[in-house]
């Protein structure tokens, strides 16, 4: 078919670019989610903190909160492609028209995007946490830093884990609309492609399952990781009495 015939013939002159593009958006996208998971965790422990007694903290604390606030609220009712314009020429602007290097320009703006909604992400799943082991730690002599970072924040990663994954792969997508300030993902190379072969459908349809591709894989990969940490379906509590393939220590001399 003329159709297959011209999808191939796509692949064998334009897989160097395609190939950049992939590397490129896929650099962005997991970089991007990787920093955007450290701005919410930061966020989510100031969020979550306990006000302090000193008048002075308590009012830095208060004012942190109110800028996340801001920021949370600002990223995420703004399209990226807006935020992308206005950050890349904002810049241009503020410096009297030198601009920023295009790829780290994509990953510094899908970072703070995604750690606007990884703060709220993050905040919903320490909240999730029971207080009860908040009290605990704190009734070994834990301060909060130390109570957050050995007891809350590795159970959080884990409840959250689904949630991360989904915004690598919504990150992966999203990557596209930096085209529109020149970085040169896998997006951008099929405008050039289709401008160079004059294809449009043949090759939007190359890219269209190259995205696919690289969705479907991160996902699977991701739900493998997921399952892994989930633990075995069933175990044998150590100690119980009541299964023969529980280990039982008996001391000497105890029945």
């Amino acid at each position: 078919m003329a159709f297959l015939r011209d999808v191939y013939t796509i692949l064998v002159e334009y897989y160097p670019q395609l190939l950049a593009g992939v590397k490129n958006t896929l650099l962005i996208a997991l970089t991007g989610t990787v920093a955007g998971l450290l701005i919410g965790l930061l966020t989510g422990v100031v969020r979550t903190a306990p006000l302090s007694g000193n008048p002075m903290l308590r009012a830095l604390h208060k004012i942190l909160n109110a800028i996340i606030a801001v920021y949370v609220e600002i990223f995420r009712g703004t399209p990226m492609m807006v935020q992308a314009m206005v950050i890349y020429w904002g810049y241009a602007f503020a410096t009297q028209g030198n601009t920023l290097a295009l790829l780290p320009s994509g990953i510094l703006i899908v970072s703070i995007n995604t750690g606007a909604y990884m703060a709220e992400i993050v905040r919903g799943g320490i909240i999730s946490i029971d207080r009860g082991q908040f009290e605990g730690a704190m009734s070994i002599g834990m301060s909060h830093t130390q109570t957050m970072l050995r007891v809350i924040i590795p159970q959080v990663l884990r409840n959250i884990l689904p949630a991360v994954s989904n915004e690598f792969v919504i990150n992966i997508k999203d990557t596209s609309v930096l085209n529109v300030i020149g970085v040169t993902e896998l997006y951008y190379f099929a405008g050039i492609i289709k401008r160079q072969n004059f294809q449009t459908f043949q090759t939007y349809m190359v890219v269209c399952v190259l995205y696919f591709i690289m969705t479907f894989t991160i996902t699977c990969l991701l739900r493998f990781v997921e399952r892994k940490l989930e633990g075995k379906d069933t175990y044998t509590i150590f100690g119980s009495q009541s299964s023969s393939k529980a280990q039982i220590q008996i001391r000497n001399g105890e029945g």
